[in-house]
């Protein structure tokens, strides 16, 4: 993590290497860096929050986009927490837990005491309605689902222990338990209507609870009484500091700075990198996170004929220029990628040395293939361009307009479509695309499993046959020994670029930047925000 005390003050290194499952990205989860950062938590006040785009839902365990995972986080606690410095994996409603030699058993031993917004315990029958629940909520639990994959049983020992069962090893739950997505709601939310459920009508376990929610406009949270048990990597474990948290949808970049510079909102994440020098002042602070997970990629639709040729995919992989995508376009904090993982992922290794920009081995793999180069720069064969389209909803759009350029250095021509988050949604669901675009935001490897394996809940290459990718990306997520693990996670990672699986790009970094007053905002391991320990000061 990177920041500044404000801004002026020199940046820290932004997340290091990690190579074991105790390492990630460094200083996650510090209070947020500010002039007054050791003063007493005041209790009280609003907090402003802008953000960028509304998916239409904000029940945590539907929700995938960063700005709706923003307001739900808030609202549920989850049996464990991640460390955001070290990748560990801590108690948080389960004081303990085991796990069995093959990972395929999973048993938590509860704590006696916390309870829902309702005022229902948080015990173990509650837990099993929940991940039923999710289970139940099938595609429009994009994440959860994937994470309870291969779930055969639920087995409620007593009041405070529960077994989760799987058919298969599944290395990856214990972190899935300590995601947002896994967070509990209610066991009276389970007979809430999907839809009105994404409209905020569900009760939750965290600090905070929807008092309305608006689409298209924004969300207030307020704090909950009696909530005593935040997690061990918070600040304090007793009530929230800010009574309440106020989200604005402000969907234009240059509102969203004009609104932070005149007060009308506190903090955000949505400052465009040209603008980050109007908050360099005593009177703002910002801090950044790489996001973990899979980095922003171009996913090739490898069952079309011209995607499944490895060497067309090698070729635009060769032929993207990513440090000159971020050195022109994007802030001091935004890396290239140097690997399908984001560098604050555990079992992350740089692969540098086989992700390279070469537009001259890009062409020749493009010539071996029969492409030539046509009248207008684009290659063809048998009459047909080597032409690609992609359907994207992400910003900044500079970014694939250069890669846009650089592939027609190549010869390729690439098509770009802006379209809703629905749209895109729609179409990566029926496979109509050539590229989808985007990134996966998980801190643990098995985030490629869920991307890229023949039978991953994204599947995003639309592969239909198992290959070595496959067994290595199963294998992973079998094994519970760091040391082996990581090795089966560089084999299956360097695979993914060699084998031209994955086009990675840049990865995701999020900065919050926020007015002097603002204290405490910070992210948790997944970069997502964390405003329990937030407060206001006077």
């Amino acid at each position: 993590m990177s920041f500044t005390r404000p801004r002026t003050a020199a940046l820290a290194a932004i997340g290091v290497v990690a190579l074991t499952l105790t390492a990630c990205a460094t200083g996650a989860g510090d209070p947020a860096p500010n002039a007054s950062a050791e003063a007493e938590p005041v209790t009280g006040g609003n907090l402003t929050f802008a953000i960028s785009v509304d998916s239409q839902c904000i029940d945590p365990q539907q929700v995938g986009n960063n700005d709706a995972i923003a307001i739900a986080r808030q609202t549920v606690a989850s049996l464990t927490i991640q460390d955001p410095e070290t990748g560990e994996i801590l108690p948080w409603l389960a004081e303990e837990w085991e796990v069995n030699g093959d990972a395929t058993s999973f048993t938590f031993t509860l704590q006696d005491g916390p309870t829902y917004a309702d005022g229902e315990p948080i015990d173990a029958a509650s837990v099993k309605t929940n991940f039923e629940a999710i289970q139940a909520l099938g595609a429009k639990a994009t994440l959860g689902s994937s994470y309870l994959a291969d779930l055969e049983s639920i087995d409620v020992v007593d009041d405070q222990t529960v077994t989760i069962n799987f058919t298969e090893p599944n290395a990856q739950f214990l972190q899935a338990t300590s995601t947002f997505t896994l967070g509990l709601l209610s066991p009276a939310t389970a007979a809430v209507s999907q839809a009105d459920r994404c409209l905020g009508d569900y009760i939750g376990s965290g600090p905070f609870s929807v008092q309305s929610y608006t689409p298209n406009e924004g969300a207030v949270l307020e704090r909950r009484e009696g909530y005593e048990w935040g997690p061990s990597t918070a600040g304090h474990t007793g009530e929230a500091y800010l009574d309440t948290i106020t989200y604005k949808v402000v969907p234009e970049s240059g509102n969203r700075t004009g609104s932070l510079q005149s007060g009308q909102i506190d903090a955000t994440t949505g400052i465009a990198t040209a603008d980050a020098v109007l908050f360099e002042g005593d009177d703002f602070w910002s801090v950044n996170r790489a996001n973990p997970g899979s980095v922003y990629n171009l996913y090739a639709n490898q069952s079309t004929e011209k995607l499944a040729d490895e060497n067309v995919r090698l070729a635009i992989q060769k032929g993207i220029d990513r440090e000159q995508i971020t050195s022109t376009l994007l802030g001091p904090d935004d890396l290239p990628a140097v690997s399908p993982l984001a560098s604050s992922t555990p079992y992350f290794t740089d692969l540098s040395d086989v992700l390279e920009y070469d537009p001259d081995a890009a062409a020749e793999l493009l010539e071996e293939s029969g492409w030539t180069e046509g009248d207008d720069g684009i290659r063809e064969k048998d009459g047909e361009k080597l032409s690609f389209h992609v359907t994207y909803w992400q910003s900044p759009k500079e970014v694939l307009e250069f890669v846009q350029q650089q592939l027609r250095q190549i010869g390729v021509d690439l098509q770009l479509t802006f379209a809703s988050i629905a749209d895109v949604t729609a179409a990566n669901a029926d496979g109509t695309y050539d590229f989808s675009y985007g990134n996966l935001t998980r801190a643990d490897p098995d985030v490629l499993r869920t991307v890229f394996s023949v039978s991953g809940t994204s599947n995003a290459t639309k592969r239909t046959e198992p290959a070595k990718i496959d067994e290595l990306l199963d294998e992973q997520a079998a094994i519970i020994d760091p040391a082996e693990r990581q090795k089966v996670v560089d084999e299956a990672a360097e695979l993914l670029i060699t084998g031209g699986y994955s086009i990675p790009i840049y990865q995701l970094s999020t900065t919050i930047t926020a007015a002097s007053k603002v204290q405490g905002l910070t992210f948790e391991a997944s970069s997502r925000l964390d405003f329990y320990d937030a407060w206001i000061a006077e």
